[in-house]
């Protein structure tokens, strides 16, 4: 049996095994994070979240409930909210809520993983830099507006627990997709929505009609180089494109994208293969929960996840 704090504990460590930044970055990024903590004033500090301190990914450190809590069931889906609240107090069994995607957004400070990212992908990193940090404040402006506690508030009314690893999970898809990309030794468009197809959570979200997609280019179409767009918080730059091409970015796999977005990356012979977002999110969500069943710990799948198990008990 787990405790709530280990089961938060063991989503952040998968995120950071898979992270394609690697160990030694986050190492960096934490050290700066610190620094910086240490320079802020009393007041600055009082206000600052503690837990980004010992966390990357922050738009994963809402925590509601006792962490010491033994946890025997949980209701896990892609999107909590009031709903999903009765209705773990209505099934009466559930010990903890785990949601893929963040109670509130904090996506302005999740947005820096897309500058490593991209810097490993061959895009000078001033310039993924600037178009980030452009991208990011039109964001912070976006969600501003957003009642941030209603979720949080229906949570602690009714006495539950939640957790919501986003970040991890979105990273758990994207290094499933890609070891078996790599193992193929995939070299065409065609062969990148073969690999999907062969993943349960695909195939499935494929019955339904809401399965990849090919958004611009062709089949036939050579990959060139291979990245992914399911990290980062949000969809980058508009202007980013054009600086992908020009690194040899010849392919794009994502979960959803705009269409602004489409249109420049197909200005700029850029392949854009939509994997699909629930199924995507389901894929990274599911790797974690699997690990959580492995430990006797039951789960009642809602809210969009497509539940598939790789593992036998």
């Amino acid at each position: 049996m787990m405790t709530t704090q280990q089961i938060y504990d063991l989503a952040i460590k998968m995120g950071r095994n898979a992270d394609p930044r690697g160990e030694k970055k986050i190492k960096e990024i934490m050290r700066r994070r610190k620094e910086r903590f240490e320079k802020m004033s009393a007041e600055e500090k009082k206000y600052y979240n503690k837990e980004k301190l010992n966390n990357p990914y922050p738009d994963s450190i809402i925590f509601v409930g006792s962490p010491d809590k033994k946890i025997k069931k949980v209701l896990a889906g892609i999107d909590i909210d009031t709903a999903e609240i009765l209705l773990a107090d209505k099934l009466g069994v559930v010990d903890l809520i785990i949601s893929h995607h963040p109670i509130w957004p904090n996506v302005p400070e999740v947005m820096d993983m897309q500058v490593d990212y991209l810097d490993q992908c061959g895009v000078p990193i001033n310039i993924a830099e600037w178009l980030t940090q452009e991208r990011s404040k039109e964001i912070e402006r976006l969600t501003k507006p957003i009642n941030h506690l209603r979720t949080i508030d229906n949570v602690k009314l009714l006495g539950m627990s939640l957790i919501a690893p986003h970040t991890p999970m979105d990273i758990l898809a994207a290094d499933f997709i890609d070891k078996i990309i790599k193992k193929k030794k995939a070299r065409y468009v065609s062969e990148i929505m073969d690999i999907l197809m062969e993943i349960p959570e695909y195939q499935i979200a494929k019955k339904e009609d809401f399965g990849p997609s090919l958004f611009t280019g062709q089949k036939d179409n050579r990959t060139g180089k291979i990245v992914f767009g399911f990290f980062g918080g949000t969809s980058p730059s508009v202007k980013i494109y054009e600086k992908m091409s020009q690194a040899g970015i010849g392919t794009i796999i994502d979960m959803h994208i705009h269409e602004e977005d489409r249109k420049e990356a197909e200005k700029y012979h850029i392949n854009i293969v939509v994997a699909g977002h629930y199924a995507s999110d389901s894929l990274g969500t599911n790797l974690f929960l699997d690990e959580l069943e492995k430990k006797g710990i039951e789960v009642i799948p809602c809210s969009g996840l497509i539940r598939a198990k790789r593992f036998k008990k």
